[in-house]
């Protein structure tokens, strides 16, 4: 037990903290699987392993690794764990995370089985109207593991070189080239499957892909390696960009694929997926520029389409891959281009058939809830063979987000988010990718491949409970090194307490559950405080976990917070980091919690 003394005033205000002991549940434990002079050999650790924690993979050579390492940071000298060695093996989140840290999903499935860590105009730095852009934001997406990254192309003012920019808006703009040498600096940093960068092109005709009509020589400065070389070429500038830069590690399919590769045989490829280009007028100009200023200025108007479906004005305008209006891509430019983009044409019947080459369509959130009401099964069907691309609606300036598992549900790969901000939505997006070793590929539920009954999502709360999750709270640390000592509170030491909830289809969310508050204490413990589940689609299921420091004046203080996949947990006792509003990863604050799972098997 140690002190410490807060000033207030000209008085001193002293407080007994807790020392770093192991919960007696731990405690415990450890007597059941340590030998009679207190020592667990590695022979008792891999039964402690086997059983308790129900690693069925783990070895003598597991356990023994675990002992040299925690010997290493600890400097004992004996040959197994005391008590003290084993509470703190168990919070070492190197050695005991509570999730599965590899990639062990199958990867060898077509791409469109699998729901894809995608960003949401990847270049800004904070609102759609006038923050800045920059290469910071996409590097820190690839640092995350995102692998689809949206870029919007225009030309610059002297119509001779391409910018990223959010059109219409006071936001900065940023050279496409800049981005791109980003993109192949950092693309395979976090996760070695493929990259997807979607452009959203507003090019004129001798920058973008121009029509079979016209063929324009275009004399371009490219810089290569950070040299200036002079080209003379019929190739578009964003082709020769993008060829350039990441050469032998695009993918160029031969053909139109009716079935698209999987990541695993595209891993360190990077895949463009656009549109075709909009019309021009003779003189290069965009038609009907108007029309973009409306697109911008009314986003989250929901416009009426031969009277049968809503889309928004920019899914209007993003062009059609099967509507060519009589004109086509140069060669060059339609080999570099592996996912043809397409809209919704206001009916069911306009999706790409099954038959039809692999498409990629892109509807904002507030148009997938309306077509999830009147096609969901359809749009499901879509996605077991092309993609599903959502992105927020337009009215969302200040770069919050949506509940992604109406995507998700529904075979969305493509769920894009704004990544800058720090709301729940986030937090949900990247728990989601942290399964699967957080490679940015999940390989989706049998439910929504084929492999079930495609409907069962829609109605879940008819489903019996498949699984039950039990979560137990044992303890915390790491605050008094991560937080100013008067961070939390000015005259004494925090008291927190930590809360849990479910969120995934509806009838599996819950509200949130939470341990009493532990007054005065840096290291709070909560004796293991229970809390349980029932879960009816626990394939889609996640837990949210927040710590927080209860202030009587209202407002309780942020302590830190994660999001975890209920599909990827490992059961026992478990270490849980924690991680700020942003979700990045504090250096020392985490949690010691335990988890359950049980099959409920029906009658």
């Amino acid at each position: 037990m140690s002190h410490q003394r807060f000033r207030l005033c000209c008085c001193f205000l002293g407080f007994k903290l807790r020392g770093e002991e192991a919960p007696e549940q731990i405690r415990s434990v450890f007597e059941n699987y340590s030998d009679e002079n207190g020592i667990m050999t590695a022979d008792n650790l891999l039964k402690f392993l086997k059983e308790f924690q129900k690693e069925n993979e783990a070895t003598i050579e597991t356990a023994e690794k675990i002992l040299r390492e925690v010997k290493r940071l600890n400097h004992f000298h004996h040959k197994g764990l005391v008590i003290d060695e084993f509470f703190r093996y168990l919070l070492n989140d190197d050695l005991n995370n509570a999730l599965k840290t590899t990639v062990h999903h199958d990867m060898n499935a077509p791409l469109a089985h699998y729901f894809i860590f995608t960003g949401h105009n990847s270049y800004l730095t904070g609102n759609q109207i006038c923050s800045k852009s920059s290469v910071d934001p996409i590097v820190k997406a690839l640092k995350r593991g995102v692998r689809v990254i949206e870029l919007d192309l225009w030309p610059n003012s002297k119509m001779n070189d391409i910018i990223v920019w959010h059109g219409g808006t006071f936001t900065s703009k940023v050279k496409l080239i800049k981005c791109l040498k980003a993109i192949k600096n950092f693309a395979f940093v976090a996760s070695a499957y493929p990259l997807i960068i979607t452009f959203e092109d507003h090019l004129k005709a001798d920058l973008q892909a121009q029509v079979a009509k016209v063929v324009v020589l275009v004399a371009v400065v490219v810089r290569v390696r950070f040299n200036f070389k002079l080209m003379m070429t019929e190739e578009p500038l964003n082709v020769q960009m993008v060829k350039q830069i990441f050469q032998e590690m695009l993918f160029c399919p031969e053909s139109d694929l009716t079935e698209f590769p999987s990541p695993e045989s595209l891993k360190g490829r990077i895949v463009i997926s656009t549109k075709l280009p909009r019309k021009y007028s003779k003189s290069g100009t965009l038609i009907e520029q108007h029309t973009i200023n409306e697109t911008i200025s009314s986003r989250n108007e929901l416009l009426s389409i031969n009277g049968s479906q809503h889309l928004q004005a920019e899914e209007i305008l993003e062009g059609n891959a099967d509507d060519e209006d009589g004109l086509e891509r140069t060669p060059e430019y339609k080999n570099v281009i592996a996912i043809h983009a397409s809209k919704l044409n206001g009916s069911k019947h306009n999706l790409p058939s099954h038959d039809h080459k692999v498409t990629r369509l892109s509807m904002s959130e507030e148009t997938l809830k309306h077509v999830v009401n009147i096609h969901g099964r359809e749009l499901i069907r879509f996605t077991q063979q092309n993609f599903l691309r959502v992105y927020p609606k337009g009215s969302r300036i200040t770069s919050s987000n949506y509940n992604p598992l109406i995507g998700w549900t529904h075979g969305a790969q493509m769920v894009a988010f704004n990544m800058q901000g720090h709301e729940k939505h986030l937090r949900i997006m990247q728990g989601m990718f942290r399964a699967n070793g957080g490679c940015g590929y999940l390989k989706k539920p049998a439910f929504l491949l084929g492999d079930g009954d495609c409907g069962e999502v829609f109605h879940p709360s008819a489903l019996s409970v498949k699984t039950t999750l039990k979560v137990n709270i044992y303890m915390g640390e790491g605050w008094r090194e991560d937080f100013h000592f008067r961070h939390f509170d000015y005259c004494s030491p925090p008291d927190f307490y930590a809360k849990v909830k479910i969120v995934g289809v509806a009838c599996d969310r819950t509200k949130s559950e939470r341990t009493k508050k532990i007054d005065d204490q840096w290291l709070p413990s909560w004796n293991g405080k229970g809390f349980e589940f029932p879960l009816r689609v626990p394939e889609l299921a996640l837990l949210l976990v927040a710590v927080k420091d209860h202030d009587p004046a209202g407002g309780d203080e942020f302590g830190g917070q994660t999001c975890l996949p209920v599909s990827e947990l490992k059961t026992g006792f478990r270490c849980v980091p924690l991680y700020d509003r942003r979700g990045d990863k504090y250096s020392h604050v985490k949690l010691l919690m335990g988890f359950q799972i049980r099959a409920c098997t029906t009658a």
